[in-house]
């Protein structure tokens, strides 16, 4: 396994970009440390793709470095790289079997027949393949070949990380969570660098350690699923993570704090001198459904008419009207709100979050 650097990296598909919007992924430094379990995480089109491609080599990048270890490999293959990588459909051989689809790897690298019988065994037996060995992979289902991919992934010994790009696209849904926990599983046993992409917030969860997530060609925030959905670094991390994502509302500065329309929030002394010092007015303030709280009228709270309320089983998602803007909050399965009620919202001082241009301010920041 390797440390995996990424200097001032950029790339563009045009020839001679002219600007920012010409670049799939627009410069960035960032670290993949040694076995670690990362899960790189956005929408379609925001790179993910692309830099996965250029890690393995599949891509040089038009501007910036790749190392491995601390050497430079921008023109190495992907083979020369020693990077096994997983695609979003399936890439096995049909007329090979199970076993000679896993144990194919490893013959290329000259390894010996025992260690070979042992570590196909080893792997099979992980991913839950081994009453299939023996199969030709054209009798296999789609699920059933994706693990055969995976397999040919894990089974060497020598790889410097394994990449995932979107690996459970084709698994049936019930599968999904049995294989992304195998997959956290096999991290664990073989501490191996994983670098896993994906556009759904619960597969990501589920398996990193630390999440980064990409918007526009960059990663506006790296950090672990707590971080992501605590405190959030920028309004497209506030947005994208979280079901339904966070409340966020255009405001401008005022005397003591921010506002809209006739809606006031005191922000504290340092916040308020962040915000002089950043000189923008394209601030927002914003807070998560899960931390936004119904409570009884005094001088904190905030009224506010309820518009629909959604029963999801296990907890109910309000939406209220404020001011014009519409806001959610996630209340208790036992709550008793219904639309038309007049309530009042408390938004905690610890949980209402501040950007400018959609970066997060906070007290301590530089």
């Amino acid at each position: 396994m390797a440390e995996i650097r990424l200097r001032s990296l950029a790339h563009s598909y045009e020839r001679q970009p002219k600007g920012a919007d010409d670049y799939a992924i627009r410069q960035l430094d960032h670290v993949w440390h040694k076995g670690g379990a990362y899960a790189l995480l956005g929408p379609s089109g925001c790179g993910k793709s692309t830099m996965l491609n250029i890690i393995s080599g599949l891509l040089q990048p038009s501007e910036g470095d790749v190392l491995f270890d601390g050497e430079r490999v921008n023109e190495l293959s992907p083979r020369d790289r020693n990077i096994a990588q997983v695609f979003q459909f399936p890439v096995v051989y049909d007329s090979m079997t199970v076993f000679d689809n896993l144990a194919f790897p490893l013959r290329n690298s000259r390894v010996g027949k025992a260690r070979i019988q042992a570590r196909v065994e080893e792997i099979a037996g992980v991913l839950e393949l081994e009453n299939l060995l023996n199969r030709k992979a054209r009798n296999l289902t789609a699920d059933e070949k994706q693990k055969v991919s995976m397999g040919r992934g894990l089974v060497r010994e020598d790889v410097s990380a394994i990449l995932f790009d979107e690996p459970l696209t084709v698994i049936d849904p019930q599968l999904k969570w049995k294989l992304r926990r195998k997959l956290k599983e096999i991290h664990e046993q073989f501490d191996i660098t994983m670098i896993y992409v994906t556009h759904d917030q619960l597969e990501a969860s589920t398996f990193a350690d630390k999440i980064a997530v990409m918007y526009e060609g960059r990663i506006v925030q790296f950090g672990t699923p707590t971080e992501l959905f605590e405190n959030p670094n920028h309004t497209f991390v506030g947005f994208f993570i979280g079901s339904p994502g966070m409340n966020l509302i255009a405001v401008e500065r005022c005397d003591g704090g921010v506002r809209f329309g006739d809606t006031t929030f005191p922000l504290s002394p340092t916040l308020n001198e962040r915000l002089g010092e950043a000189g923008s007015t394209n601030i927002k303030v914003g807070i998560r459904p899960e931390f936004l709280q119904l409570a009884e009228a005094d001088s904190d709270t905030y009224p506010a008419r309820a518009m629909d309320v959604e029963d999801l089983g296990t907890y109910q998602i309000l939406s209220v009207n404020l001011d014009g803007q519409i806001l959610k909050a996630r209340l208790s399965e036992d709550a008793r709100v219904s639309a038309g009620d007049m309530v009042h919202l408390r938004f905690p001082a610890g949980w209402l979050k501040v950007y400018v241009d959609d970066y997060l301010i906070q007290e301590g920041s530089a």
